[in-house]
C-alpha cells in the first residue's frame, strides 16, 4: 500500500484500489502549503476527533469526491447539517467491514469539540485490517494501557503514533505505546506544525532506533510504500 504524508496528521493510504483519507488537514496549516487540498483524493474519509487540526478539510473534500466519512455519530450528525451526504457513524468497540478492509474503533484518549464549538463525542483510534497489511492510526491520544488489548487483538504491521507532546504523548510514551502493540515501525504524526509540538527529530529518531525500534518522519507530500 502507498502512504502520502499531507501534514500534521493527515495521512492518504491506497488499498485495494481504494484512496483511504485521514483527518484532513491541509489548508489551514502553512507547513503543507504547496500541498493543493483540492486535487487530494478519497473513496474513504475517516475522522479521529473533531479538532479542526483533524477536520478542516473534511467537508469540502467529502463533496468534492463524494467519499464515505467514518466517523463517530457526533461528528456525522455535525457534518450532515455541513450537506456531506455520504456518511458512516460508528464507535468505540465498533467493527466494520468495507471493500478495502476492516476498521475498529478504539479507545483514544483525548478532548474533542467541532471548529463551531459544539460536542464531539469521544475521539477514537483506528485499527485497520487488510488482505494486506494491517495498522493502527492512534489519532490524537495519550499513552494509554488499552494499547495493550490492540497487541493482543490482531498482528499490527505498522503504526501512525503522535509524538508532538504537549497535547498528545511525546516521543518516550510513544516507543511505550509500540511494545503495548508489539510494533517495531512507526510513522510519526502530530508534531512540528505549532511551536507547542515542535520536536528533535534526529534525537526522536535516534530514542527509536536505541530501543530496536524504526521511527519515520516523512516529508509533507512524500510517498512511501509499505
Amino acid at each position: 500500500m502507498d502512504i502520502t504524508y499531507y501534514g500534521h496528521s493527515c495521512f492518504g493510504i491506497t488499498i485495494n484500489e481504494k484512496n483511504i483519507l485521514f483527518d484532513p488537514f491541509i489548508s489551514p496549516n502553512e507547513l503543507a502549503k504547496n500541498i493543493n487540498a483540492e486535487t487530494v483524493k478519497a473513496d474513504y474519509i475517516l475522522i479521529s476527533h473533531g479538532h479542526e487540526d483533524h477536520i478542516a478539510d473534511a467537508v469540502s473534500i467529502a463533496k468534492r469526491t463524494k467519499a464515505t466519512v467514518i466517523c463517530n455519530w457526533e461528528i456525522s450528525v455535525w457534518l450532515q447539517n455541513q450537506g456531506v451526504e455520504n456518511l458512516h457513524p460508528m464507535n468505540i468497540g465498533g467493527k466494520k467491514l468495507f471493500d478495502f478492509g476492516s476498521v475498529k474503533c478504539v479507545n483514544a484518549v483525548h478532548s474533542s469539540s467541532l471548529p463551531d464549538g459544539s460536542y464531539a463525542g469521544n475521539p477514537m483510534g483506528f485499527v485497520v485490517e487488510t488482505n494486506d497489511k494491517n495498522f493502527y492510526y492512534a489519532g490524537d491520544t495519550a499513552l494509554t494501557y488499552d494499547m495493550k488489548l490492540i497487541g493482543d487483538y490482531r498482528k499490527i504491521d505498522f503504526a501512525f503514533l503522535p509524538i508532538g507532546d504537549n497535547f498528545t504523548m511525546g516521543v518516550d510514551n510513544a516507543i511505550i505505546a509500540s511494545q503495548f502493540i508489539h510494533c517495531s515501525d512507526v510513522i510519526g504524526m502530530h508534531y512540528d506544525t505549532f511551536e507547542f509540538i515542535k520536536i528533535d527529530k534526529p534525537e526522536a529518531i535516534n530514542k527509536f532506533n536505541r530501543q530496536g525500534k524504526k521511527l519515520t518522519l516523512l516529508e509533507i507530500g512524500e510517498t512511501i510504500t509499505k
